[in-house]
């Protein structure tokens, strides 16, 4: 699974997620490491991401800027990396 999924609307997110199990994950883009991909896009969705990048191994991507985008490096289905852009 790779490219732009839509997830919500907003830019960067908003507020924190008490009960989110992370404590770091949320509207900064960074704090997802470590995250199953399904538990990471929901608490993308909940903190307003307004797209989701998922990027596997040997996946090609486009270096522009977007703000309010979440890109999210995987391997296995886990989350190694992430950022805004």
């Amino acid at each position: 699974m790779s490219g732009s999924d839509a997830v919500g609307a907003g830019s960067g997110g908003a507020g924190s997620d008490s009960d989110s199990g992370t404590g770091a994950a949320g509207q900064d883009g960074e704090g997802y490491a470590g995250l199953r991909i399904e538990r990471a896009r929901e608490l993308a969705r909940r903190h307003g991401w307004a797209s989701v990048r998922v990027l596997e191994p040997g996946d090609l991507m486009t270096m522009e800027y977007r703000q309010g985008r979440l890109n999210l490096a995987v391997r296995n289905g886990v989350v190694e990396r992430s950022w805004e852009g």
